[in-house]
């Protein structure tokens, strides 16, 4: 009966023990799990800008490499186009040659071209005396029968021909006195002012063969080696400007209530061992391709996934693209 009882009580103290860890297991389950917040992961990311050129050539040389800090109107790469060159050339001829005609038109006629249509003029004058006087003796000879009518017609027309050719002389004479016709002066003008605007033209490809940087930031990549062909508006270097940093977190949107606009939490950067303050600035879904889950295993209605950037709230050292950023959804926000 002792050895009955004593198992007795030995099994009832085994089951209170087995009860008393199984509550005590499911009291910290439960405490832990309420207590277990949901991790997101995002990454920091940068904004960068492209660097081509406007015209085809060689790279002749690179005045900056991948990792270095720029700032704006720095020289970061010389490209060599013989061609535009060529153009300049060209272009430099056409405008010399349009400047002598417009220098002609406004300096009109030479002093021997003047001269010259002055002595047609004086030569067409007597022409037009002697065929006058003759004229006049003819007419009287006509009046009185002495000649025929056709020597008196003949004799006419020589004196009009010669009257015709002395105010054409004239008018050769005036023209080369005053010189080019105000339209031809115009004309000649407008041909300079083209021709400087295809100089300009070319100077500005000219000046495109030397790549400046547009802002402050850091070279990320160099795409050409020195000595290769590059094509108009090729890729030639990315930068990276550091001061527009934000970090993009992939958030399904049953946790956009924990993220909303405007809002400030805590994140954490592995890679600098530090917590930093974030604001959330830019909220976007990620459209029909991007990845759906169920709400449960049946499937009433699936939950869309939405892009959210945060931006740090204060300058942050040390601060990279790519770097990873947590935030854990159960903690408070700022």
């Amino acid at each position: 009966m002792t050895t009955e009882k004593t198992q007795r009580i030995n099994t009832f103290i085994a089951l209170a023990v087995l009860v008393i860890v199984i509550a005590t297991v499911c009291i910290i389950g439960s405490i832990t799990y309420g207590k277990t917040n949901e991790i997101m992961q995002g990454q920091m990311e940068v904004t960068e800008y492209r660097v081509s050129s406007k015209v085809p050539g060689r790279i002749l040389e690179f005045r900056v490499k991948e990792g270095q800090m720029v700032k704006a109107g720095d020289t970061l790469a010389i490209i060599e186009a013989p061609e535009v060159m060529a153009k300049k050339a060209q272009a430099e001829a056409v405008k010399t040659a349009a400047e002598a005609l417009n220098d002609k038109a406004e300096a009109g006629a030479r002093e021997e071209q003047i001269q010259g249509a002055y002595e047609l003029w004086q030569k067409a004058i007597v022409n037009r005396d002697i065929w006058e006087k003759s004229f006049k003796r003819v007419s009287n000879l006509y009046k009185e029968g002495v000649v025929s009518e056709q020597k008196y017609d003949e004799t006419k027309a020589q004196y009009d021909a010669a009257v015709s050719t002395e105010k054409a002389a004239k008018s050769q004479y005036d023209l080369a006195v005053k010189g080019a016709q105000k339209e031809d002066k115009e004309m000649a003008a407008a041909k300079v002012e083209q021709a400087k605007g295809v100089v300009a033209e070319v100077n500005s490809y000219i000046s495109e063969t030397i790549l400046l940087a547009y802002a402050d930031g850091e070279v990320t990549d160099i795409f050409p080696h020195i000595g290769e062909l590059v094509g108009t508006g090729a890729p030639i270097m990315n930068i990276a400007m550091m001061d527009d940093m934000w970090a993009t977190f992939n958030v399904r949107e049953d946790n956009l209530s924990k993220m909303p606009l405007g809002s400030r939490f805590t994140a954490e950067f592995p890679a600098l061992g530090a917590s930093v303050v974030m604001e959330v600035n830019y909220m976007k879904d990620r459209g029909d391709y991007a990845a759906w889950k169920a709400t449960k295993q049946t499937g009433q209605y699936d939950l869309k996934t939405f892009e959210v950037r945060a931006v740090p709230v204060a300058k942050v050292e040390g601060l990279r693209p790519g770097m990873t950023v947590i935030y854990r959804i159960g903690e408070e926000r700022k």
